[in-house]
């Protein structure tokens, strides 16, 4: 297979692992604009070993508010990008995250720890002394107590973040790792169990997580009294993880199995003592009454007594555990309803391959002129839309006018460099110059223009769609192991419809599906 590097306006090399000088990893922070990002940055630029690892900052606000004033990064040693991902959760927000990276790993931290002085020096320790089945490298948490007293409920809550496996508050994963797992499931929009979710795929698909030895601290956030009300949302995800990974998921990654049961049987009495009182059924309102009186003292007995039981803490227990398990319930039972059909995440692709003429610019037959390059309506916004997201796009065509002699290759690429001026710059391009009486293996329905792009981006073909309004290119994506997807126009015959395993109506709904992970 031959393919003429001149015709190619742009070209980006395969992602290699990098020298000792180079940065073995790009640091991910989802932020929500809290003040302990400006003092979380401070300490990443005041390491023991500088900091030459980039940082991307991903926004996760709806409202667009600068993160910090814009000449307050001049001064870090560390180049960073701002990022926004709109307000769609953390799980989101990681994700466009390490689509934007291209290091071998990829290293997250939540926006409210506090690395040690020699975080980064551990860091690239850790992760230099892996072996090749280690797919992600825990770091160790400190959750700080008060030293004059207990702690208090919710302080006890975040101190169990100490030994928990696989919180991703510090947490390093292969690039690669990543993008073969499709990334965080984005149907978890709260920090609570996509980071156990993604471990769990990690793991099943055959790789390893090891804990590393750096630290960072993690102090107790403000909270109001009702916070512990709120949590009880997490309920909605353990039914989604259930869904996905079995009842034995908890056993798996070492999880508290939790109080749902004993939820259950509170709620369970306090209506049937309800109902039986408004029945006029005393005896049986009584005994259930006092059910609900037991159990709901107990809950109550078990978070007061490891506490400071000072009157404002045992107050405020003693609200929230009669409200706690009803909150529990009502959204557990919202969780299985919500994911009852849930299927395994795919997520976006990491390459979208795109035919030229005809998908992306209309098709003029041996086009010479640049002159006469017109996009496809919608076009541009598409493309963007993907590169927004941190997923790469390239151009895989055949250009047969080439060995026909109808054009000449400098031709050729005044027109590819119109394309990419009206479209954006794409990282590969990849295209069969051959006649079609050649008999190369480059030309598509052939598999080798999808497999030199994603080679030379270090990509798996498994991990890529190939777009384009033909059969040939449809064919082409399956027979490198990649997925087609057909967006017909006039050319486009019934029969190439019909036998298309993925159609969709223009360019702009095929963006939807795949940026929804369902391709």
């Amino acid at each position: 297979m031959t393919t003429s590097a001149t015709t190619e306006p742009d070209t980006t090399e395969p992602d290699t692992e990098p020298d000792t000088t180079e940065p073995v990893t790009t640091i991910v922070v989802p932020t929500v604009g809290r003040d302990t990002l400006l003092t979380l940055l401070e300490r990443l630029a005041r390491q023991s070993t500088t900091m030459t690892a980039p940082v991307l900052l991903v926004d996760d606000r709806r409202e667009d508010h600068p993160v910090a004033p814009p000449a307050w990064f001049d001064d870090l040693p560390f180049p960073v990008t701002v990022l926004r991902s709109g307000g769609r959760g953390p799980a989101a927000a990681r994700n466009l995250g390490w689509r934007h990276a291209r290091t071998p790993w990829v290293s997250f931290l939540d926006d409210d720890v506090l690395p040690a002085e020699d975080w980064y020096a551990g860091l690239v320790e850790d992760l230099r002394r892996v072996g090749p089945d280690v797919v992600g490298s825990q770091g160790r948490l400190r959750v700080p107590l008060p030293e004059d007293r207990r702690p208090t409920d919710w302080e006890r809550s975040t101190a169990g973040l100490e030994g928990a496996l696989w919180i991703t508050a510090d947490m390093s994963f292969r690039r690669a790792a990543l993008a073969a797992v499709g990334g965080f499931d984005e149907r978890f929009p709260r920090a609570y169990r996509e980071d156990v979710d993604l471990c769990l795929r990690a793991t099943e698909a055959g790789g390893r997580i090891e804990w590393g030895s750096r630290q960072v601290l993690h102090p107790v956030r403000p909270a109001d009294d009702w916070v512990s009300v709120r949590r009880q949302v997490g309920n909605v995800d353990d039914a989604l993880i259930r869904r996905l990974h079995g009842r034995a998921w908890r056993a798996r990654t070492h999880a508290a199995q939790g109080r749902l049961p004993l939820h259950v049987a509170t709620v369970a009495t306090g209506l049937a003592a309800l109902t039986a009182t408004l029945a006029g059924r005393r005896r049986v309102a009584a005994v259930a009454g006092l059910g609900w009186t037991a159990l709901t003292t107990e809950f109550l007995s078990a978070r007061v007594l490891p506490g400071p039981r000072d009157p404002r803490e045992v107050a405020r227990m003693a609200a929230t555990s009669v409200v706690i398990p009803f909150a529990a319930v009502v959204y557990a039972v919202r969780g299985r309803v919500r994911h009852r059909d849930a299927e395994p995440w795919r997520g976006a692709p990491d390459l979208v391959l795109l035919d030229r003429d005809g998908t992306i610019v209309h098709d003029v037959p041996y086009n010479s002129d640049p002159e006469a390059v017109r996009p496809v309506a919608g076009a541009r916004e598409s493309l963007d839309r993907l590169r927004c997201n941190g997923i790469r796009v390239g151009v895989v065509t055949n250009q047969s006018g080439v060995g026909r002699g109808l054009i000449s290759e400098r031709e050729l690429g005044a027109v590819n460099a119109r394309v990419q001026e009206l479209l954006g710059p794409f990282d590969v391009w990849s295209q069969c110059l051959h006649a079609p009486d050649e008999q190369c293996d480059c030309r598509k329905p052939e598999p080798g223009l999808v497999l030199e792009a994603c080679a030379r981006l270090g990509v798996d073909p498994g991990r890529t769609v190939v777009v384009g309004d033909i059969g040939s290119d449809v064919a082409a994506a399956g027979a490198a192991g990649a997925v087609g997807v057909l967006v017909p126009n006039g050319a486009t015959r019934r029969e190439e419809v019909e036998d298309a395993p993925l159609v969709a109506a223009d360019l702009g709904s095929a963006v939807d599906a795949l940026l929804g992970g369902r391709w």
